[in-house]
């Protein structure tokens, strides 16, 4: 696995294939990967909003940027969309609202890079941001850290974001269906030409939006590959088995918090706080595997995953 900086990315490739590009710079809100490739290197992330004139991909919520951790609400501040969208966005699907109501957006500002380095059996990536509201002044810090590897089937990220309330005041993360850590995938896995499985067995997005399972995989036909991806949720996470903004246009989130949404009830409560001094981590695996989950054994490799 091998990591090569240039200024604000870093490009990851393993057994010479390339795999994904980390960036971090300020051109962006939020630092995120794009894209992402499987083994045989067909990419399975949306480019937009990245790369604008890819065909028939749709241009709907510009901040799905490919992979990002994000949240729609922490401490009343919007860090999951971003500035430049207005309230309601006219696009291909109709109008959507960004968030229930307007709130100020806040950027995932970086700070200092840890580590970045390849190896024989994997890749790390450390870095740490600033988490700055819309006066500047930053509310909180988070720590993204990241483990790459892959054989010559498979593609793994195992994912750690850790949220730190370092500046002397609590850090909530409120109760949005908006969040957290997201993958925007690419079109030939949204409905209906890909499928959605989930670890209880729930197919389709009906079956899986605001449910709770260990793990929710996507698969189709992508470029000629029949391939799929899944995101396990670690059991140490708080709230395992987490609940999931998996939709059927391709946006694959895991989300602990929007339980208002999930369950279209306004007395539940899935908001999170930090005290001040204290922190949050969740982790995650994203598992890029050929086949659909069962050729994959996708249930097997998460028992494997959880059992570490």
């Amino acid at each position: 696995v091998e990591l090569k900086r240039d200024r604000n990315r870093i490009a990851v490739s393993i057994g010479g294939k390339a795999f994904g590009v980390y960036y971090f710079g300020p051109e962006a809100p939020k630092p995120y990967f794009y894209p992402l490739c499987s083994a045989r290197g067909t990419i399975v992330t949306r480019g937009y909003p990245m790369v604008q004139d890819i065909p028939g991909e749709s241009h709907d919520h510009p901040h799905h940027r490919a992979l990002y951790y994000a949240h729609g609400n922490i401490n009343g501040i919007d860090f999951w969309s971003e500035a430049r969208e207005s309230r309601a966005t006219q696009t291909s699907r109709g109008r959507y609202y960004a968030t229930e109501k307007e709130l100020p957006k806040g950027r995932t500002v970086f700070k200092k890079l840890d580590e970045a380095e390849g190896g024989k059996d994997s890749g790390s990536l450390r870095a740490e941001f600033d988490l700055v509201g819309p006066d500047g002044k930053p509310i909180g810090s988070e720590i993204q850290a990241y483990r790459l590897s892959g054989d010559d089937s498979t593609r793994v990220i195992d994912c750690e974001f850790t949220t730190l309330a370092d500046r002397r005041i609590a850090v909530k993360f409120e109760d949005t269906k908006e969040g957290t850590f997201a993958i925007r995938l690419v079109k030939a896995l949204e409905e209906p030409t890909g499928h959605m499985l989930s670890s209880t067995g729930g197919s389709g997005e009906k079956a899986i939006w605001g449910k709770r399972a260990d793990w929710v995989d996507y698969s189709g036909d992508v470029s000629g590959e029949k391939l799929g991806i899944a995101i396990f949720d670690n059991p140490l996470n708080p709230k395992h088995p987490t609940y999931w903004h998996a939709r059927g246009y391709g946006l694959f989130a895991v989300n602990p918090f929007g339980e208002h949404d999930f369950y279209n009830d306004k007395t539940r409560d899935g908001s999170m706080t930090i005290a001040p001094g204290g922190s949050l981590t969740f982790r995650y695996r994203v598992f890029i595997h050929e086949g659909d989950a069962a050729e994959a054994m996708v249930a097997e490799a998460y028992r494997s995953y959880a059992g570490q």
